[in-house]
C-alpha cells in the first residue's frame, strides 16, 4: 500500500506531520478528518529521496506567485464559480486570460492536476511556494463543505485586505525615507566636499578658529576618513542582528520591545490585531473549529509576542474559559479588539465580530500611518534645515574671525 506524507492541524490547534499508508490521497484526508484534524496537504512519500526533493524545489521556485497575483487569481476564480461555472472551465478561462507567463504556468499545473482527478486543494498543495498552508486548508474545508465559491470569496477578501494594509504601510513610508536619505546625503556632501575647500584658507591665516568650527572640521575629517568603514560596520551589525533574531528567545524579546515603543508600538499593535482578527474571522466563517483556527492564525501573525498570547488563549479555550480574557491578560492586543471578541463570544457570533474588529483596526492603522507621515515630513525637513544652518553658521563664524584678524 502506498505511503503519503501529510500535514494537518489537530483538534487542539497543533501542527501534525507524519506518514500514513492509504490507498490514495482521498483516504488520507478522510481518515484525518474522522480523527478531528484539518488536513492541509497529503503527498505521496514512496520513492522520495533527497535528490528528488531538491529537483522539485528548484523547478517550483521559478513559478512562485506574488501575493497580488494570488489575490487576483482567487478573486477571479471565486467570481467564475459563483456564476455557475465548473472548476475545470474556470481554471481554463484563467489560463487563457492571465497575462503573466508565471501565473499561466501555475494555473496550467493546477488545471492539469484537477483534470487528473485531484481536488483543488490537492492541486494547490503541489504549489507550496505560491499558496500557503492557510490558503490550502481553507480551500480543502470549502470543498468538503460544498462552499468552495464562498470560501474563495472570503479568501480573496482576506488576501486583498492584507495586501492593502501592507501597501498602505509601505507607500506611506516612501516619502519620509526619501527625504531622510536626501537630508543625510546633503549633510555628508557639505562635510566632505564643501567644508574641505575652506580648511586651507583657515590654516594659512593662522587664526584661532571658533570652537563650533573646530568641531565641524573634526566631524568632516572623521566622515571623510572613516565614513565608509562606519557604513560597512553598520551593515555587518545589521546582518549579525538579523542572524541573532533567529533565536526564539531574542526574537521574543525584540518583538515585545517593538510593541511597546512610544509611537510605532501602538501602530504595530493595531497591525497585529487587524491581522489576527481578519484571519481568525475568515477561518471561523468557513467552518474551521475555534481551536484549529487559532492554531492556524498563530502561524500567520509574524510576531512571537502575539504568538505567545494566542497560545495562552488556546489553552484557555480548551478548558472552556473563553478566548478574550487570556488575550486581555497578555496585554498585546488593543482593548477594542478584546471587547469585540468578548462580545462575539457572548452572542455566539465570534466570526462576524472578529471581522468587524479587523475592519476597525485596519482603519485605525491607516489613520495612524497618515498622521505619522504628516509629522515625519516636517520633522525631517526642520532637522535637515537646522543641521545645514548650523554648518553654515560655523563657517560664517570662522570667516568673521578671519575678517577681524585682517582688520
Amino acid at each position: 500500500m502506498p505511503e503519503f506524507r501529510y500535514l494537518a492541524v489537530g483538534p487542539a490547534g497543533e501542527m501534525q506531520r507524519g506518514i500514513m499508508e492509504a490507498p490514495d490521497q482521498a483516504a488520507v484526508i478522510d481518515r484525518l478528518q474522522r480523527q478531528g484534524s484539518t488536513p492541509m496537504r497529503a503527498d505521496p512519500a514512496t520513492g522520495e529521496n533527497l535528490l528528488g526533493r531538491l529537483l522539485h524545489a528548484d523547478l517550483g521556485g521559478g513559478n512562485r506567485l506574488r501575493r497580488q497575483e494570488v489575490a487576483d487569481i482567487t478573486r477571479e476564480l471565486a467570481t467564475m464559480l459563483a456564476a455557475g461555472q465548473d472548476l475545470d472551465r474556470s481554471l481554463q478561462f484563467l489560463v487563457e486570460t492571465t497575462p503573466g507567463a508565471r501565473s499561466r504556468a501555475v494555473l496550467l499545473a493546477l488545471r492539469d492536476a484537477v483534470r487528473n482527478g485531484g481536488s483543488l486543494a490537492e492541486a494547490l498543495a503541489q504549489q507550496p511556494r505560491s499558496f500557503p498552508k492557510l490558503y490550502i486548508g481553507l480551500v480543502r474545508a470549502g470543498e468538503a463543505g460544498g462552499t468552495l465559491a464562498a470560501t474563495l470569496d472570503h479568501l480573496a477578501t482576506l488576501l486583498e485586505r492584507q495586501r492593502n494594509l501592507a501597501a498602505t504601510l509601505q507607500s506611506s513610508m516612501v516619502y519620509p525615507l526619501v527625504l531622510l536619505v536626501a537630508a543625510i546625503g546633503s549633510i555628508v556632501l557639505l562635510l566632505t566636499e564643501v567644508l574641505p575647500q575652506f580648511v586651507p584658507l583657515f590654516q594659512q591665516s593662522g587664526a584661532v578658529l571658533p570652537r563650533p568650527t573646530q568641531i565641524l572640521i573634526a566631524i568632516g575629517d572623521a566622515v571623510s576618513n572613516y565614513g565608509a568603514y562606519a557604513a560597512l560596520a553598520f551593515l555587518v551589525l545589521l546582518l549579525l542582528a538579523r542572524q541573532a533574531m533567529r533565536a526564539p528567545k531574542l526574537r521574543l524579546i525584540a518583538d515585545r520591545l517593538v510593541l511597546h515603543l512610544p509611537i510605532a508600538g501602538g501602530m504595530m499593535r493595531e497591525v497585529l490585531a487587524a491581522r489576527f482578527t481578519r484571519t481568525l474571522g475568515t477561518l471561523l466563517l468557513n467552518g474551521v473549529p475555534l481551536i484549529a483556527a487559532l492554531g492556524i492564525t498563530r502561524d500567520a501573525l509574524g510576531n512571537l509576542a502575539g504568538v505567545a498570547a494566542v497560545d495562552g488563549a488556546v489553552l484557555s479555550a480548551k478548558g472552556g474559559a473563553g478566548l478574550s480574557r487570556p488575550l486581555e491578560r497578555a496585554g498585546i492586543f488593543p482593548a477594542r479588539a478584546i471587547h469585540l471578541l468578548r462580545l462575539g463570544e457572548e452572542t455566539a457570533r465570534l466570526g462576524p465580530m472578529a471581522l468587524r474588529a479587523a475592519e476597525i483596526h485596519e482603519e485605525q492603522v491607516s489613520r495612524k500611518v497618515q498622521r505619522l507621515v504628516a509629522l515625519l515630513g516636517p520633522a525631517i525637513t526642520i532637522l535637515m534645515g537646522a543641521a545645514i544652518a548650523g554648518i553654515f553658521a560655523s563657517l560664517m563664524l570662522a570667516m568673521l574671525s578671519l575678517n577681524d584678524l585682517a582688520n
